[in-house]
C-alpha cells in the first residue's frame, strides 16, 4: 500500500509543480518580434551563452543563446515584484543566472526555474523559433 502511495505521489507532484507555472503573477502580454542573431548588431548572440536585452513584454525581454539552434527568452519582470518599475531581471556575471535587481531572486537562465530568493514562481518564458537565420520571439 505504501509503495502505491509513493508511486502515486511521484506522478502527482510534477503535475502540481507544473500547474504552478500557469499561476505566474506576471501578466501574459503579446510578444512577437524577429531578429537576425548573426547580424553584427547582436554580436553577443553570436556565441553560445551570449545574451541581449530587448524592449517588449512586461518589463523588457532577455534573449539567451544556449547552443547553435536553441535560444531562450524571458521577461525581465520578476514574478515577486514585477509591479515595481525599478526591478529588472539581469544576467549575472557568471552568465548562468538571472538576478532580480530589487529583491535578489535568482533564476536558472537555462530553463527559467527559480533558484533562490523570496519568489516562488519561475521567470516568464517566451517561445523562440530559429531557422538558422531569423529568430522569432513570441508569446
Amino acid at each position: 500500500m505504501k509503495k502505491r502511495l509513493l508511486i502515486l505521489w511521484l506522478f502527482v507532484l510534477p503535475l502540481l509543480v507544473c500547474c504552478d507555472r500557469y499561476n505566474n503573477p506576471i501578466p501574459r502580454v503579446k510578444v512577437d518580434f524577429t531578429i537576425y542573431p548573426n547580424d553584427v548588431m547582436y554580436y553577443r548572440l553570436n556565441t553560445y551563452g551570449g545574451y541581449e536585452y530587448f524592449t517588449g513584454g512586461v518589463n523588457g525581454i532577455v534573449v539567451y543563446r544556449l547552443d547553435e539552434w536553441t535560444f531562450m527568452a524571458y521577461d525581465r519582470a520578476c514574478p515577486y515584484d514585477f509591479e515595481e518599475h525599478t526591478s529588472w531581471l539581469c544576467v549575472d556575471e557568471d552568465g548562468l543566472r538571472l538576478v532580480d535587481s530589487l529583491c535578489g531572486s535568482t533564476y536558472n537562465i537555462l530553463d527559467g526555474n527559480y533558484l533562490s530568493g523570496p519568489t516562488a514562481w519561475p521567470a516568464r518564458r517566451y517561445n523562440c523559433r530559429y531557422d538558422g537565420m531569423r529568430l522569432r520571439v513570441y508569446s
